[in-house]
């Protein structure tokens, strides 16, 4: 069963590592702010993808790359790493993360149908069933009464813009990467969210910001753990999973980030698990389930 549902399983792994990299950078983000948590952390994951590659595959960098993996890869970097990340961020300004995570649980279902145009990726009915279903469990999971009825109209495109940029990011990394090593590809994925970010910093004069950043000890402890298990295991695993599986059925294991956070989230920062949370998980896990049927 492990062989015939390896990507199914990786895609479960991720949404571990994710939840993992999401509470440390929660922490390092209200001391430094996300900004450079973005840049620190994509720094530190190609880092720590190299170390691995050096010792895989005796190198650091990977120059083995043909233009046409490092043309898609990158472009899925800038897309995924920057644009929707930096997309996702805005949206908490304005609607706040719980409703912008609720407009961020579409990913899957967008993943799938770009997935079906693009890579001709057919899903099957029980597939669709279970990304269905898995959603929904995500959905009331995260949502409450007092998120906003009336959500402002750029608060809604920032957030769908971040579930879009998570979903062709992930459509262009299975277009480039092809047969290519999955820690290698997201090596080159970091590369351009990185120059990216650099990009935006020097634009907007915060290198002095990340200077600081770079000089407190708690908060680098926070990101670089996070990004052990976010940009380095977590989008590795990632990209192996859809290399594994579909794009829309590795997308909707990845997605499970709001349900497998509840217990960690309440342990660390003295959150309340509420019934609502409880019956989410029940469903969206069960959903998932069905992809191992």
């Amino acid at each position: 069963m492990f062989q015939t549902h390896i990507g199914e399983f990786a895609g479960i792994g991720v949404a571990v590592c994710w939840t993992l990299s999401a509470l440390f950078f929660e922490k390092a983000g209200h001391k430094i702010g996300s900004l450079s948590v973005n840049f620190i952390r994509l720094l530190l994951a190609i880092v720590f993808l190299g170390i691995t590659t050096f010792f895989s595959r005796g190198i650091f960098f990977p120059t083995d790359a043909t233009s046409y993996q490092w043309f898609w890869l990158g472009l899925s970097g800038v897309i995924g790493f920057f644009i929707g990340d930096m997309l996702l961020f805005q949206s908490y300004m304005i609607i706040g993360s719980r409703t912008a995570a609720l407009i961020m649980s579409l990913a899957p279902m967008i993943t799938a149908i770009i997935g079906w145009f693009f890579l001709d990726e057919i899903l099957s009915f029980k597939n669709i069933i279970a990304i269905v279903i898995s959603v929904s469990g995500i959905i009331i999971s995260i949502s409450n009464r007092k998120m906003k009825l009336n959500i402002p109209l750029k608060g809604f495109l920032l957030a769908f813009g971040g579930a879009m940029g998570q979903a062709v990011g992930l459509i262009l990394s299975k277009k480039g990467m092809g047969d290519y090593d999955p820690v290698a590809a997201t090596q080159i994925r970091a590369l351009f969210g990185l120059l990216s970010f650099g990009i935006l910093i020097t634009i907007i004069g915060r290198w002095n910001k990340l200077g600081k950043a770079l000089l407190h000890t708690n908060a680098m402890k926070s990101v670089t753990v996070g990004a052990f298990f976010g940009p380095f295991i977590g989008v590795a695993l990632g990209l192996f999973a859809i290399q594994q599986t579909k794009t829309g059925i590795a997308s909707t294991l990845m997605g499970l980030v709001p349900i497998f956070i509840i217990v960690p989230s309440a342990i660390m920062f003295k959150e309340k698990i509420k019934l609502q949370q409880v019956i989410g998980a029940i469903i969206s896990i069960g959903g998932a389930s069905l992809f191992f049927m």
